[in-house]
């Protein structure tokens, strides 16, 4: 089917960067375009046996009226793969995102919530954020990008994500060590954002106790620390090492420990840690899973902060939370990610116990 062209009317977006359409009883997710489009839209992957395809609208018939030109060059169908949503105002991204989060939300976890996708500063207008950057190197000294879900290269000039200064690492007064090549937030607004909504969201009180789990490099802990005051205590689990060993030198006073963070839990704490009034989940992509949330309901915690940087994972877990009695009572989003389809939330679940 790959090559095949087809004209059809576009649906509501979909998680992961594209928009749903139907060709010959068939789903096809559709990137470049928008909700309510009329597309001529040509099959990049899928045959006839499969349950749906995937395409790129080459040639938009009618058009959204939040549909833009792209600032950048090589974006676009057959371009670089970098970004979801160029083609897209900047204000109407975030109604896509937040219509991703909410529909995630209802279809895996039963939940109805309004979700608003936060502008955070750091960025210009949409671009210039990313303080990381990976190019791919080309024979005779160029660079290029990959195209969507491809090895296929794209000769580039510069990537318009491309922030004009590698990351800070000071975040309210403090400064943290980070690994070479370690995780850190790459837009330059993140660690203030989430550090302010996961404080905001827990609402630490002197003398608690809080775990923070996949900690990286301490960023929550080493306020949670300060928080709690020295009648608390912080615990800090992070299966990276390296990142691990930095969160002990980042966070005086707080218990660290590096390992797989289900492991840890399951038997890698002191017997006081069988217990804990607050709890940070910043897991990866793949979100926390089942055996990590039960590890920290059977804890007893008052309040768990959840940052959460993939929605379909979020509601999974959002949703076996509800399983041992813990509710969804707040959700923030933020637009760490400009126009790609990624978005990151900071959910409060709490007992009424």
């Amino acid at each position: 089917m790959a090559g095949r062209r087809f004209e059809a009317e576009v649906g509501p977006v979909a998680h992961g960067g594209h928009c749903v359409a139907r060709v010959q009883d068939r789903v096809v997710f559709v990137r470049h375009a928008l909700p309510g489009e009329r597309v001529v839209l040509e099959i990049t992957e899928g045959t006839e046996g499969d349950r749906f395809w995937r395409g790129d609208a080459v040639e938009v018939l009618v058009s959204s009226p939040e549909r833009v030109a792209a600032p950048c060059p090589y974006a676009g169908p057959g371009r670089c793969g970098g970004c979801d949503f160029q083609h897209v105002a900047l204000p109407a991204q975030r109604d896509l995102k937040a219509a991703v989060v909410r529909e995630q939300l209802r279809r895996v976890a039963r939940l109805d919530v309004e979700v608003s996708v936060e502008a955070v500063p750091g960025d210009e207008d949409g671009l210039r954020w990313r303080t990381r950057q990976r190019y791919v190197d080309l024979p005779g000294g160029g660079r290029g990008m990959r195209q969507h879900r491809s090895h296929d290269v794209v000769a580039v000039d510069q990537c318009l994500l491309e922030a004009p200064a590698g990351p800070s690492y000071e975040v309210r007064g403090r400064v943290f060590e980070v690994p070479d090549g370690g995780f850190w937030q790459v837009h330059p607004g993140a660690p203030e954002a989430l550090v302010g909504a996961v404080l905001e969201a827990l609402d630490p009180r002197p003398g608690e106790a809080a775990l923070d789990l996949y900690a990286g490099v301490g960023l929550f802990s080493r306020f949670l620390a300060e928080a709690v005051g020295p009648s608390g205590r912080v615990a800090a689990v992070e299966g990276d090492r390296a990142a691990s060993a930095l969160s002990e030198r980042n966070c005086p006073g707080v218990l660290v420990r590096a390992g797989d963070v289900g492991g840890v839990l399951a038997g890698g704490l002191p017997p006081e840690w069988d217990r804990a009034d607050l709890v940070v989940l910043d897991p990866p992509r793949a979100g926390a899973k089942r055996a990590v949330v039960e590890q920290v309901v059977r804890r007893g915690p008052r309040a768990v902060a959840y940052v959460a940087c993939d929605p379909a994972a979020l509601a999974r877990d959002v949703a076996i939370f509800a399983e041992h009695g813990h509710r969804l009572a707040s959700l923030r989003a933020f637009d760490l990610f400009p126009m790609t389809h990624h978005v990151e939330c900071v959910a409060l679940l709490v007992t009424d116990g």
